[in-house]
């Protein structure tokens, strides 16, 4: 039921187009996956999604179990039905959460126990009861339970905690049933090369359907994460996906594709949204700013989204300025269509051998400017 298909290698730069086919539908590579923590990508509905152009959604097995509990979205028929959505998911195993989470849980061999951040009861994760969680929840994609070392971290640490989430990928493999979902292993390793290849290696020799690329954007400099990627790229599977976890700005976008991604998701393009704060392809915009208030052109003119075709930059610093609940609508459909459209751009220039060109034309019109919240 899950088959990834390497169409071409843009001759260019070795950049990946793809194919991914699910129980719920195909998934075009390069690709963004929109980011519904609680089954619910914030201020969207899922007919915006798909106006937006979106194919794949992810959402959060940590908050789930959380709430409304992995049970009652069991009995609901699974995610995509309690969601009305009829594409690809992809849920991650909460080990972003063992990192992000880290002053309420406790890390053992066994498992991880949470303080609930809701309501402080006790939760213990382990690699069977994740996947247990996750085949309730009943996405297309699954990710293995693993353990998300913080940057900065010494070499011993990074060490145990990769081996760790080695250990609980083999766990992870062993207790999920469901035929119909895709497991994925995670690569860990911090930042130092060697555990990276290492972890690299050791996941592909497990021969999951497909790969994450954990542990990084997790607060080092860009370049580091650059270097790591480059030096796992000649180590990963050519026929199975690669999937950089937490990343959305469009030069890391770009860059991580230049170095064999194939998926990547975040919740930037919300949250700045939610924040006033617009990608455009000629650079940042915060809305917000008095010299928006008479400027009465679009968004963004090269713009195909809904809130381009029908608003101005003077209404959109209205419904801010008067904290109406569009405001937060509106610039979300307009940064989740800037980057899907720019994963299209993308997929089109690896076909043509031209992502170098589109890469200069992006960097130029200002679009690697820092997006601060």
């Amino acid at each position: 039921m899950f088959e990834y298909e390497l169409i071409k290698t843009c001759a260019q730069t070795g950049a990946r187009l793809g194919r991914l086919a699910t129980p719920h539908g195909y998934i075009d590579t390069p690709c963004f996956m929109p980011v519904g923590t609680q089954a619910t990508v914030k201020a969207m509905a899922p007919r915006d999604l798909i106006d937006v152009g979106a194919n794949i959604i992810l959402s959060n097995t940590y908050h789930l179990h959380v709430r409304p509990g992995h049970e009652l979205v069991r009995e609901a028929g699974g995610l995509h039905s309690f969601m009305n959505w009829n594409r690809p998911i992809l849920t991650d195993s909460g080990g972003f959460q063992v990192f992000s989470l880290k002053g309420i849980n406790k890390i053992r061999e066994d498992g991880v126990i949470f303080n609930s951040h809701v309501d402080g009861r006790k939760l213990f994760f382990t690699p069977e009861s994740v996947m247990d969680i996750e085949e309730a929840l009943g996405a297309d994609i699954i990710m293995a339970f693993d353990e998300c070392a913080p940057y900065p971290s010494d070499y011993k640490y990074t060490r145990d905690a990769m081996e760790r989430t080695h250990r609980w990928a083999r766990r992870c493999m062993t207790a999920h049933k469901r035929s119909d979902q895709a497991l994925f292993g995670i690569i860990q390793g911090g930042m130092y090369k060697d555990l990276r290849i290492e972890s690299t290696k050791t996941l592909m020799d497990m021969d999951f359907p497909g790969y994450g690329i954990g542990g990084l954007s997790v607060g080092e400099p860009k370049e580091i994460m650059y270097d790591m990627l480059e030096a796992i790229n000649p180590h990963m599977a050519v026929n199975k996906p690669h999937y950089l976890m937490g990343v959305g700005s469009p030069d890391c976008l770009l860059e991580g594709i230049l170095r064999g991604v194939d998926m990547f998701d975040c919740v930037l393009q919300t949250r700045t949204a939610r924040n006033g704060l617009a990608y455009t392809r000629h650079g940042r915009i915060t809305i917000k700013n008095a010299r928006y208030e008479r400027d009465f052109t679009p968004l963004d003119d090269t713009c195909d989204c809904y809130c381009c075709k029908n608003f101005t930059r003077a209404y959109l610093r209205h419904l801010f300025k008067a904290e109406e609940i569009l405001a937060s609508q509106l610039l979300s459909i307009h940064n989740l269509r800037f980057t899907l459209k720019l994963m299209e751009d993308v997929r089109e220039a690896i076909l043509n051998d031209r992502l170098l060109d589109l890469y200069n034309e992006v960097k130029n019109m200002g679009c690697f400017e820092r997006y601060e919240v």
